[in-house]
């Protein structure tokens, strides 16, 4: 990690600190709650800043089929309430279409991304490798589906996430995984380990500042 991506990481890691401060504060909820859009969108061009290799047309191809796959799943998946669960969209991330904001292709994409780059280094056959980023972007949804309402995201039918939503999120993140595993693309980023913690921590102490409010 360079001098320019360790600024960028702290620049990281006190964004998120100041972020979860915002949302533990009632008066400042709403105003941050708007800035979600925003703060989604910088941490997406921050990791494609601090992509290492040349972005060649394998990468936009694959990274452009899973923003555009993840989008089409969760339209599919609002409509028919048959892929996740019944669940609707709050105004937390933005414009929508089809019900469905166009950023949760974005997102899609930033957390395989992420956990792919993190897991890209580990000595292990690339079905494992997969397996595991898999497992753990279904790890990261346990944490984020509980705060998901708090923060305007999107909210499930009586309140309660249905476990064919985190059989949904195995399924889905495993062919992305397997996409970007496989085409062996050089996702080596310095940023995509400290966003992954900044982004885990968050909803996290978020959450446990939920039960420790109740």
């Amino acid at each position: 990690m360079n001098l320019n991506s360790r600024k960028v990481a702290r620049f990281i890691v006190i964004f998120y600190v100041i972020g979860l401060a915002g949302f533990m504060i009632p008066p400042t909820q709403e105003f941050f709650i708007m800035l979600t859009k925003w703060a989604l969108l910088l941490n997406f061009v921050l990791l494609l800043w601090f992509h290492e290799s040349r972005l060649g047309a394998p990468a936009i191809i694959i990274f452009s089929i899973i923003a555009l796959s993840g989008y089409a799943v969760e339209v599919a998946g609002v409509e028919s309430g048959m892929i996740f669960g019944t669940y609707t969209y709050g105004s937390g991330l933005g414009i929508k279409l089809f019900e469905t904001p166009l950023l949760i292709g974005i997102n899609w994409l930033m957390l395989s991304y992420c956990f792919a780059s993190v897991l890209q280094p580990l000595k292990a056959a690339l079905p494992l490798k997969a397996l595991l980023a898999s497992a753990g972007m279904v790890a990261y949804d346990l944490v984020m589906e509980q705060t998901a309402p708090l923060l305007d995201l999107w909210s499930w039918e009586d309140g309660i996430v249905p476990l064919r939503n985190y059989l949904a999120w195995f399924v889905i993140a495993l062919i992305f995984q397997s996409m970007l595993v496989f085409s062996k693309i050089n996702m080596k980023n310095p940023l995509a380990r400290v966003l992954l913690i900044s982004q885990f921590a968050f909803f996290a102490l978020l959450l446990a500042y939920k039960y420790i409010a109740l």
